[in-house]
């Protein structure tokens, strides 16, 4: 993505859709890796806020897919709510939907540069956070992504477009990363000839998951696809999970990518930037209280065989990860916005520090899993 839009220019974009009042303010919101967010408020008693995102279309080159994705998940799960079903009469749950434009016949607006530009709605009275705070957070993090796979797990995958060719197919960013540094003539330095060390001693791992997959051991089903903490919402009074945002990766997948990818971020107290990679560790405690929470509400549709890959998924996950970045360090820093130019390969080194300490405690988070059982 090119720039940051004037304010002028946002302005004009958001008030292209039916806001239902008169524009407040708008102002940067969070650090997503692909897409510009913004934060609309829009005047009133109480005033209401809305969220305002450039999409990055060299990541999603199909974005009807995604608006088509978003608004069957926001149709079933509203479906879902108001029936009274897949949910505790005490507990909110919200899912972002699309406001629509004024005029034109799709729900977004392309400006001038040729720029994706959509609204959806805002989850009052709720937060993210960057890193889980205690093991209570982190259960109520599993507890979030296991109540949204139980209110999708009837929603027909055919209804789902795919949004991400090859997403979360590890196999494809293994064979992806083996090009890319193919082409690559620089001399490694030692903390890239360690990432590369780290890959090729963990490539025939790279397939356990798609592998069960192709002999019918695991099955697709409706994945959020980067339920990574600062994705789920918790609301400010009782720090309940309340609603899964960034929507974009929504698709046909194995639930094993989006529990994975949730410890993978929940389990590592020090979080993804963070500059010290050789402190890194895999918090089993808190992966415990992600694992409890996560089946609490997600338990009645998992088979013996989800419950028996959970461990590769969360080795895999974390993997996968720093294989994504570590080729795009390679690649130049194309696809996972950046503040520098080694940014890309020291978040990588996060990841496989990471993965390193999940294998370490295998055997732990194994005997974790079977009590949970």
């Amino acid at each position: 993505m090119d720039g940051v839009a004037s304010g002028s220019h946002l302005a004009a974009i958001a008030e292209r859709f039916a806001l239902g009042g008169d524009l407040g303010s708008i102002e940067a919101m969070g650090n997503g890796n692909v897409n510009d967010t913004y934060l609309v408020r829009v005047l009133g008693t109480p005033d209401r806020r809305f969220v305002l995102q450039r999409l990055n279309t060299l990541v999603f080159p199909k974005p009807e897919r995604l608006m088509a994705n978003i608004h069957a998940l926001g149709e079933h799960v509203e479906r879902r709510l108001a029936a009274g079903d897949g949910l505790k009469a005490d507990h909110r749950w919200e899912v972002p939907r699309l406001i629509p434009v004024r005029q034109g016949p799709h729900p977004w607006v392309e400006d001038p540069a040729g720029h994706i530009w959509r609204m959806i709605t805002f989850i009052d009275d709720a937060r993210s956070f960057e890193t889980v705070e205690d093991d209570a957070q982190a259960r109520e993090l599993g507890y979030g992504l296991g109540t949204f796979h139980s209110l999708v797990s009837d929603l027909p995958i055919e209804r789902l477009a795919e949004t991400l060719e090859g997403f979360h197919i590890t196999p494809t960013y293994l064979e992806a990363y083996r090009e890319t540094l193919a082409a690559t003539t620089a001399l490694p330095e030692p903390e890239l000839a360690f990432c590369q060390a780290f890959v090729a001693a963990r490539s025939d791992r790279a397939g356990v998951l798609e592998e069960a997959k192709g002999r019918g051991v695991l099955r697709l089903r409706p994945i959020h696809g980067d339920p990574k903490v600062n994705n789920v919402m918790m609301d400010l009074r009782s720090g309940r999970a309340v609603g899964l945002v960034d929507l974009d990766t929504v698709q046909p997948g194995l639930i094993h990518y989006d529990i994975g990818d949730c410890c993978r971020s929940g389990c590592n107290p020090l979080g993804e930037e963070t500059q010290d990679w050789r402190a890194v560790h895999f918090d089993l405690g808190r992966c415990e209280a992600i694992l409890a929470g996560y089946l609490a509400a997600a338990r009645s549709f998992l088979t013996g065989d989800d419950i028996a890959y959970l461990y590769d998924a969360i080795q895999l996950i974390a993997f996968e990860l720093g294989l994504r970045f570590l080729t795009d360090h390679l690649k130049g820093n194309v696809y996972f916005k950046v503040r520098h130019p080694r940014h890309n390969l020291e978040r990588a080194l996060v990841q496989f520090r990471l993965s390193e300490s999940i294998e370490e405690q295998e055997g732990a988070i194994r005997a974790v899993i079977e009590r949970l059982r």
